[in-house]
């Protein structure tokens, strides 16, 4: 999967000029491999033969802006520098088109592991995973912590309100994907719109906080929070139930769509998660039911969106044809989260 030498998206030649000007100590001659790619960003690491980045840049083609924002992840990261959220060091932003046709960052590369699958952490042990999990939980709690105005996000997002759109944006995109009729959808979205709660204080929101967004150094510490990509300012607690969300999917279908990392041996279960949460933030989970139907009515829409892809031809490789029936789960999981509180 990885390209060596000139990877798709990069001008070695052009981006080598600019990194000689921009980037303290780099040299010109640049060699690049692309690690990740796809309808997300692309991440490549570049080498001058003496150092090592990260550079992360828009897909090719990409004409949506607003929904691959390097600034908005190099601001973020940037900010959370001198946090207790750990986060790669941030080099530089680049906004002219002349150098690779679209706006890109420059980025630490960090030691660390993304764990993506129980089998991983099976092999490290039930009192590591442990360590790992607890870690996890208290490094999303750091972030919920952060007092946006006081690392300059004040500006970051539009939080007043934010529980109601993202019930409105969800049921958008859910529209625009229709190919049959999700009687539990409508359900689950009315009752969403009728019981939007008080949103807990501002703060930054990840927007897909999990273990694989995450590397884990071989002391089991958090050393980096990556993939900010959907950051902005809200209420904290959707992080929460969307991590919690994933964990219920992995269960119910078997899946490795975030890795069923929570099937390892050791790992906090929810209700340990939830607990842990409680005790490193002030904030108040009473109503968490509405967040965890909320989070699996986003991941509803999500997936019926590559459902729909798929049944138009238009998703690339194998392991699409359970995830018409994973929406079904969800939408049911939703209903039931309605329901409970921790």
């Amino acid at each position: 999967m990885a390209t060596a030498q000139t990877p798709l998206g990069l001008d070695l030649d052009v981006l080598g000029a600019w990194f000689a000007s921009e980037i303290p100590g780099s040299g010109s001659d640049l060699q690049a491999t692309l690690i990740a790619g796809g309808r997300s960003n692309l991440t490549y690491i570049v080498t001058d033969g003496r150092q090592e980045w990260i550079v992360r840049r828009p897909p090719l083609g990409h004409v949506l802006a607003t929904a691959h924002d390097m600034n908005r992840e190099y601001r973020v990261m940037s900010a959370l520098q001198n946090t207790g959220v750990p986060v790669p060091r941030t080099f530089a932003l680049c906004t002219d088109p002349a150098v690779l046709g679209a706006d890109f960052y420059v980025m630490e590369r960090c030691a660390g592991t993304p764990y993506r699958t129980a089998a991983e952490l099976e092999l490290l042990g039930t009192e590591r995973t442990r360590t790992i999990s607890e870690r996890l939980v208290d490094t999303l709690a750091a972030l919920h912590a952060v007092e946006p105005t006081s690392v300059g996000l004040g500006d970051f997002g539009r939080p007043q309100g934010f529980l109601g759109r993202q019930v409105a944006r969800w049921k958008k995109q859910l529209d625009a994907s229709y190919t049959r009729d999700l009687p539990a959808a409508d359900e689950l979205h009315r009752r969403l719109a009728e019981s939007v709660p008080a949103e807990s204080a501002a703060g930054i929101v990840h927007g897909d906080y999990r273990l694989d967004n995450v590397l884990v150094d071989d002391t089991d510490q958090v050393a980096a929070v990556l993939d900010w990509e959907m950051a902005t300012l809200g209420d904290p607690l959707t992080d929460l139930a969307l991590m919690l969300v994933y964990f219920r999917l992995d269960a119910d279908t078997g899946s490795d769509s975030a890795g069923n990392v929570s099937a390892a041996p050791g790992f906090l279960d929810e209700r340990a998660v939830i607990e842990r949460y409680s005790r490193g933030s002030d904030r108040d989970l009473s109503g968490f039911g509405f967040y965890l139907g909320l989070a699996a009515f986003k991941l509803a829409a999500i997936l019926e969106g590559i459902h729909y892809r798929h049944l138009h031809g238009l998703t690339v490789g194998d392991g699409f044809d359970g995830v018409g029936e994973a929406v079904h789960l969800l939408l049911d999981a939703g209903l039931n989260a309605l329901k409970e509180n921790p």
